[in-house]
């Protein structure tokens, strides 16, 4: 990066670099003048992970404790693992997202919308390998739209996403009719991505995994994660060093839709259905996990790896009231109060002296 911008003409006094006053290049800082930080710190990385870890344990110990004889089954254990499966990959592009100073609101109803195309008799006729094709472009392509909404369209990404969450889930009921559509039997091989193990796991739990690990690598170890937290962190001071921030923002949002696309081919594993229901609230779950994973609403700050853990606790939380019987409305009570929470401690922990 160049010590000096240019913006057509002399550089105003205020304006004017380290590297034009003699000294090192500048870099660019976030809205509040920190430079941009990968994470926001190893030190704090750790220390939040590390809360997150302590809370699974706390989380297992509560449902060791009210239901020993159905918690630690490995039934069970495989059964969130699963059901993290679908809410993490949609997790991990709404992490991209969010870093880069945006929030998607759609990513159920993409995923539903994907599901039901994926499903309809024209492409299960070719077989499920089209139909996982098609899953992913249908969610890719949501995506761009709503990428290009708010990239070229200047529209705010609550709006954008507002309407593709309203059209996508309206186009899903369109296309089924409003009706669950099967994954028909020759078409199996979608349904053993949930029902083959591999050392006791289905391979449902392989992807997630795979998605993850990717989202981490492409985040922490290129060039498109460093330009992310710029972009996240002071979209003007990324423009001027020569970051096309329309067009990075265009590519979160599409990555964010192909992470729909993946978890509709997983849901559709697991339920064997493309149906418009799919991913109700799931923006909800999405958007919880990145926030108490420690990446901040306003963005430049979050890892991949917190907003996972941020998963399997929303995932535990959800397993415990349903071996506890409690009902669907004290889950999203829970869920609402965590996140206000989270928020609360950001705020207190973006006041607190570096």
């Amino acid at each position: 990066m160049t010590g000096t911008f240019h913006s057509g003409g002399s550089a105003p006094r205020t304006e004017k670099t380290a590297g034009e006053r003699g000294g090192p290049p500048a870099r660019p800082t976030g809205g509040r003048g920190r430079p941009f930080a990968r994470g926001g710190g190893a030190g704090g990385r750790e220390i939040h992970h590390l809360g997150l870890v302590a809370a699974l344990v706390l989380l297992s110990a509560v449902g060791l404790v009210t239901e020993p004889g159905n918690f630690a089954t490995s039934g069970n254990v495989v059964g969130i693992l699963a059901l993290a499966a679908t809410i993490g990959v949609i997790t991990v592009g709404q992490t991209f997202v969010i870093i880069g100073g945006g929030i998607d609101l759609s990513v159920g109803s993409v995923m539903a919308l994907a599901s039901v195309w994926a499903t309809t008799v024209a492409t299960q006729s070719y077989g499920p390998a089209v139909m996982a094709l098609c899953a992913v472009l249908v969610g890719t392509g949501a995506g761009v739209v709503t990428g290009l909404l708010i990239s070229y369209g200047r529209l705010v990404p609550f709006i954008a996403t507002l309407a593709m969450l309203v059209a996508a889930r309206g186009l899903a009921q369109r296309m089924s009719d409003r009706r669950t559509q099967l994954v028909r039997p020759e078409n199996d091989a979608i349904e053993a991505l949930s029902t083959t193990k591999l050392l006791g796991l289905p391979l449902v739990v392989y992807i997630f995994a795979a998605v993850a690990a990717a989202g981490w690598l492409l985040l922490n170890r290129t060039t498109f994660g460093r330009r992310t937290f710029a972009v996240g962190g002071n979209p003007e001071a990324a423009r001027l060093a020569g970051i096309d921030v329309r067009r990075h923002t265009l590519t979160l949002y599409a990555l964010s839709g192909f992470c729909c696309g993946v978890a509709a081919l997983i849901i559709m594993a697991r339920t064997t259905t493309g149906s418009s229901t799919h991913g109700d609230l799931y923006e909800l779950d999405a958007i919880a996990a990145v926030i108490i994973g420690g990446t901040l609403l306003t963005g430049g700050r979050g890892t991949i790896a917190g907003s996972i853990l941020g998963v399997l606790v929303f995932t535990l939380i959800t397993n415990l009231f349903i071996l506890n019987g409690l009902q669907t409305s004290d889950q999203l009570i829970a869920k609402g109060a965590i996140i206000v929470i989270a928020v609360l401690l950001q705020r207190r922990g973006l006041r607190s002296p570096t």
